[in-house]
């Protein structure tokens, strides 16, 4: 039975959720790339042509890591995308992103890494074009964020999150002009 769950979910994700539950207006839209390892976030043109640099961004203090796992304070690498947005949180506006995403919850599934109700719940939310579940054994409540009343020499001096990108929060402001639900967030 876990098996054909597996193929079954394998093939859907493959067919259908091969491209973003958003529209595909979202594709034609500026998406953003982190490059983690010379901590920088640029804004690119649909047509791939560099609209803005923030450097100095923040990652996870545990760094990153190809699936990121409740607690372990890792940045996540892969292709997301913004699925929520909260200009009101303790660190001003958050992009929240659509992870775990259904690739990724295949391969956990798989790996022994999440429960099948676990799984049956993040793939129900792809299905249904919901916000995976954020409280999995995969974490969530991942996504890029400003500081808030946060200290911006820590900003500057170390990697402090727990796993989200953290930029400042005049650059927060700025990156709002561009990112919307929907937005392709690329993690390298």
């Amino acid at each position: 039975m876990i098996l054909l769950r597996y193929i079954f979910y394998a093939l859907f994700a493959f067919v259908i959720l091969s491209s973003p539950i958003f529209s595909y207006a979202a594709s034609q839209q500026p998406w953003v790339l982190v490059d983690t390892q010379h901590d920088v976030l640029t804004v690119f043109s649909a047509d791939d042509h560099v609209i803005t640099r923030f450097r100095n961004i923040a990652i996870g203090s545990g760094g990153t890591a190809e699936v990121h796992h409740k607690g372990d304070d890792t940045t996540p690498l892969g292709t997301f995308h913004v699925a929520w947005i909260n200009y009101h949180s303790r660190f001003g506006t958050f992009f929240g992103f659509d992870y775990p995403s259904s690739g990724l919850a295949i391969r956990a599934y798989a790996n022994g890494d999440i429960t099948g109700k676990e799984f049956d719940a993040i793939m129900d939310a792809f299905r249904q074009h919901r916000i995976p579940p954020q409280n999995t054994s995969l974490g969530g409540q991942l996504g890029i964020h400003g500081l808030g009343s946060g200290n911006l020499q820590i900003q500057q001096s170390v990697d402090w999150t727990d796993g989200c990108v953290a930029i400042t929060n005049r650059e927060i402001k700025s990156l709002s002009n561009w990112v919307h639900v929907g937005t392709r967030v690329v993690i390298r």
